[in-house]
């Protein structure tokens, strides 16, 4: 894990959708933080910011909140998307201490030209584009980087093949697919030419960055 980002977070006075929107009208982006045994807290983040980092694969950051003293460590937890999907209205903290135990999903960052692309009629097909890690988190991975260089027809790249960092267990079913080398015969029923990655309780693992429906958002 790279060194933890500052998030700009304040207070929200008022909550419910009427609110939520006027704030993310401004530029904010509601979130509610939880954990540690303290009720939850209605917070306002920097959308263009906060989005950034959560686009990069960030989940581990700290916050300073008025009146809960020094600053704190928090992961996300959750993004809810809007009801077309393409952009997070709120935002799930959590607050966490780096030797915590936790479970999260990881993105996956293809890297290296796959030899089997060379040959005619072929594509590259990416089924998954984050994996599912546990770890504590001070050793949670923004992402797991993989080489597909050697990745060739009739050989995929299965979870049980990646290279874990060190501190990292592999959760997710080591037979799950990440990448593979498809023809076009092959491939006659696989959406689009060529699938590529794209870039988040107490003591409970999570899972982060399972989208959301926005009528489900317990604060907004």
């Amino acid at each position: 894990m790279q060194a933890t980002h500052v998030l700009e977070v304040t207070r929200r006075e008022r909550t419910g959708s009427r609110y939520a929107a006027r704030e993310r009208a401004a530029g904010k982006l509601p979130a509610v933080l939880y954990g540690q045994g303290k009720d939850p807290v209605a917070l306002s983040l920097q959308a263009k910011e906060a989005l950034k980092f959560f686009g990069s694969g960030e989940k581990v950051f700290s916050i300073e909140l008025k009146g809960e003293g020094k600053s704190q460590t928090v992961m996300l937890k959750d993004l809810q998307f809007g009801y077309l999907g393409d952009n997070v209205v709120h935002v799930d903290l959590v607050r966490v201490d780096l030797d915590q135990e936790v479970e999260a999903q990881v993105p996956l960052d293809l890297v290296g030209d796959a030899k089997g692309l060379k040959k005619a009629g072929a594509f590259l097909n990416q089924p998954v584009t984050s994996i599912a890690v546990k770890c504590t988190v001070a050793n949670l991975p923004d992402e797991i980087r993989v080489d597909i260089s050697e990745l060739d027809v009739d050989h995929p790249l299965h979870a049980s093949d990646l290279t874990m960092p060190s501190g990292v267990e592999l959760v997710d079913d080591p037979e799950t697919v990440v990448a593979t080398i498809l023809t076009r015969e092959e491939g006659e029923d696989v959406e689009g030419t060529e699938a590529e990655g794209i870039a988040g309780a107490d003591a409970t693992p999570e899972r982060v960055g399972e989208k959301k429906d926005e009528n489900e958002d317990k604060d907004d």
